[in-house]
């Protein structure tokens, strides 16, 4: 669970950039290319990609070698052999809709296509006669068709009709999304009490569904009317959304007004998972599978430490940092954004010992802590006293030829210290940092640094700074 938070946690906001850019481009190449072969060919690369990388986990290094040269050579070949595939499908597209477009397709079911039909045809004057069996067999009753077997479409079927076409006097008949035959004679219905204005085709589609139980749409080139005959009965049809219900009542078919597009959007979103699981995947190897470690020092900074005590000592100043990353990701990581923070908020007086975790550690986004060396940093924190104590100056070395050290004033001669109790108490003197007597030929005066120990300061008003006034006499 932790490795799992420590993951997300590594991600930085530019590869969430990287990552939705990329899925995103990725995506527009399907909705701009699919349906084309580059598209295809397309999809061969990225799987050759894929098991290329799987050989090069695996340490299959010839098999890798070789897909990785067989999927650049697939990728000059959509360039070169699919180039004016390429072009005519970004030439037939503006600027807007190949950056956000959608080109859905139009898919019209076959009621749809013959309601839309039927009625151009009424409105060009053209009639028609439309058989739609049901459950009983018509071929016993109907005449002299002709087999057809032409799926169905709105310029199949104006061109069944049309004036100069031979068939265009017999029936159709039309089985699911099929023309099944056309030309067919069918029986004329006996009735006497049927207008006068109703020709042949009315009573022919009458007598039809007087013997079965198909239903029959007739269109009358006089008067641009639709009829629909079924059950021994005939009346108009004004709208061709009514046709296309009563067709679907009588073939048994739901209305399909929205699933086709539900299919659309299914297979839109599924394009756009499969492109951002892909780019995931290619993200995930790029930057987790070519994984660089270092050995970073930083110093400790310690936080909310209370100011009535002071840092008396501590076991190390700076801590090793085993860090774990991509190769470009460790390049661009910079001292600063590495700190290694220990909270003295609940510390006590005397030794405290920290272990440094990832929690104590901050790292830039993407770097993970393998190891911290030492693992643990020992504090001491005291109460600061205050002491004053001698002078004392520290000489190195000997005076040059017959010279030798007559008097040494300090100047101030006692300092005041400031620091833990356990600390000031060993010390009675305090030392100057070395004063090279080799360097010596006159009497004169030095400023020179005390040498204290990094958990002892100063009283405020006092320097670590001393002068140092010395006579020297010849032998």
């Amino acid at each position: 669970m932790n490795n799992f938070l420590s993951f997300f946690s590594s991600i930085r906001w530019q590869d969430i950039v990287d990552i939705s850019l990329n899925s995103y481009i990725l995506f527009r190449f399907y909705v701009l290319f699919r349906g084309t072969n580059a598209f295809r060919v397309l999809i061969g690369i990225a799987f050759l990609w894929f098991f290329q990388r799987l050989a090069f986990s695996l340490g299959l290094i010839i098999t890798s070698w070789a897909i990785q040269g067989i999927t650049a050579v697939a990728a000059l070949i959509i360039i070169v052999v699919f180039r004016n595939e390429i072009r005519s499908v970004l030439q037939t597209k503006n600027f807007k809709t190949i950056l956000w477009g959608f080109s859905q397709k139009v898919i019209t079911s076959p009621v749809e296509i013959i309601a839309e039909s039927v009625f151009e045809l009424a409105r060009k004057h053209i009639g028609a006669l439309i058989v739609f069996p049901a459950n009983d067999d018509i071929e016993d009753v109907i005449q002299s068709g002709i087999p057809w077997r032409g799926i169905v479409s709105k310029e199949m079927i104006m061109s069944i009709f049309w004036h100069d076409n031979p068939v265009h006097d017999g029936a159709a008949i039309i089985h699911k999304d099929r023309i099944t035959e056309v030309a067919c004679i069918l029986p004329l219905s006996h009735k006497n009490d049927l207008p006068s204005y109703y020709g042949t085709r009315h009573r022919a589609a009458l007598g039809l569904s007087e013997a079965t139980d198909a239903m029959v749409v007739v269109v009358s080139e006089e008067r641009e009317a639709v009829s629909v005959a079924k059950k021994s009965e005939i009346y108009s049809v004004k709208r061709k959304e009514d046709l296309e219900r009563q067709l679907q009542e009588h073939l048994g078919e739901r209305p399909k007004l929205h699933q086709d597009q539900r299919k659309e959007n299914y297979r839109i979103f599924s394009a756009a998972l499969i492109s951002f699981l892909f780019i995931v995947g290619v993200w995930f190897s790029f930057s987790r599978g070519l994984e660089t470690l270092i050995n970073f020092e930083t110093p400790v900074e310690y936080m909310n430490r209370n100011p009535e005590v002071e840092i008396i000592d501590t076991s190390v100043n700076s801590v090793t940092l085993n860090l774990s990353g991509s190769g470009s990701l460790i390049k661009s990581m910079r001292p600063e954004q590495v700190k290694v923070k220990i909270d003295l908020g609940k510390a006590a007086v005397g030794k405290n010992s920290f272990v440094i975790t990832a929690e104590n550690v901050s790292l830039p986004p993407g770097i993970l802590l393998k190891r911290v060396t030492p693992p643990v940093v020992d504090v001491i924190l005291g109460i600061p006293v205050v002491k004053e104590v001698p002078i004392q100056v520290t000489w190195a070395g000997k005076l040059p030829g017959k010279l030798t050290l007559e008097k040494v004033k300090i100047n101030p001669a006692r300092i005041t210290l400031i620091g833990g109790s356990h600390l000031l108490e060993k010390i009675s003197t305090v030392y100057t940092e070395k004063i090279y007597l080799n360097n010596i030929y006159s009497s004169d005066k030095i400023t020179v640094k005390l040498a204290l120990s990094p958990s002892i300061k100063t009283a405020p008003g006092s320097s670590d700074m001393v002068t140092v006034n010395y006579v020297v006499k010849k032998k």
